[in-house]
């Protein structure tokens, strides 16, 4: 008789996932501050608002705003993020490129995956 699984397990088997998909030759991996950016780009996409490099640039809890740009200019490279231009041809909005897109469907079908497997 299988012992039932906690969630804590289900979390860690999420986690074996990711580091598997991580693994993958796929788009270059990102930094821990890439990651936390690449989140708010993706819920502000979610949420269908606008979001502009001044707006990320000014959230305090992602660190200064320099190193915010360095970032939003590594991920672009990376193949993560996308700058488009708005009606104000000093403002770019920011959004998740098709790749980024596929990335987060592959996570959404790991977190399916681990707890079909609990």
């Amino acid at each position: 008789m299988n012992k039932p699984a906690r969630p804590a397990d289900i979390y860690l088997r999420f986690l074996n996932l990711m580091d598997a998909l991580r693994a993958l030759p796929a788009l270059p991996p990102l930094d821990p501050l890439e990651e936390r950016i690449l989140a708010v780009v993706g819920r502000a996409r979610q949420l269908e608002e606008r979001l502009s490099v001044r707006d990320l640039m000014g959230q305090d809890e992602l660190g200064a705003p320099a190193t915010i740009h360095t970032r939003i200019k590594s991920m672009r490279s990376k193949g993560w993020l996308v700058l488009a231009d708005t009606e104000d041809s000093r403002r770019k909005q920011v959004d998740l490129t098709p790749a980024a897109l596929a990335y987060f469907d592959e996570v959404s079908g790991l977190m399916l995956k681990a707890t079909k497997d609990a």
